[in-house]
């Protein structure tokens, strides 16, 4: 974003950075959980849990290659250090079961881990609605993904 894009934005740009560099660490922590999940599921239809947790990861890391471009645009870096990741996320890591069959605990976290998700892009939407608009179309397309994402694992799980 050059400087005009970066003079017509009305929000802290310094605040707005932070906000997408811990949404960035979320993204990679996502990513590595749900492809380590996805590497490692075994049990009843793992199969298919297999490849919808690829999926889903790859959305992830597209998602932190979309906030990586839009926090340089924005005249900074994201975090360097993947030691940091935890650290600077939203929330913690979330081990993923020791049970690799435990279908219904792989959706449980997967199922809050969306729900997070998109508490973090709502308000970051709300922060730049109006005020910002490239920030949020690119929020704003990475939270209905996440939405998406919400909806197929709460439709898998036992009721």
């Amino acid at each position: 974003m050059g400087k005009q894009g970066r003079a017509i934005a009305e929000v802290s740009l310094k605040e707005l950075i932070k906000d997408l560099q811990k949404a960035y660490a979320d993204e990679w922590l996502a990513f590595y959980l749900y492809w380590y999940m996805a590497q490692t599921v075994s049990g009843r239809a793992y199969e298919d849990m297999k490849e919808m947790l690829e999926k889903v990861a790859k959305d992830e890391l597209e998602h932190a290659k979309e906030l990586a471009d839009l926090i340089t645009k924005l005249g900074d870096v994201p975090p360097a250090n993947p030691m940091e990741l935890e650290k600077n996320a939203n929330a913690p890591y979330v081990l993923p079961p020791k049970n690799t069959a435990d279908i219904n605990r792989i959706i449980r976290i997967v199922t809050e881990a969306e729900a997070q998700a998109i508490e973090v892009y709502h308000k970051i939407a709300k922060k730049t609605q109006g005020k910002d608009h490239v920030t949020y179309q690119l929020i704003t397309h990475i939270l209905s993904e996440e939405v998406s994402h919400e909806e197929m694992f709460e439709n898998l799980q036992e009721r």
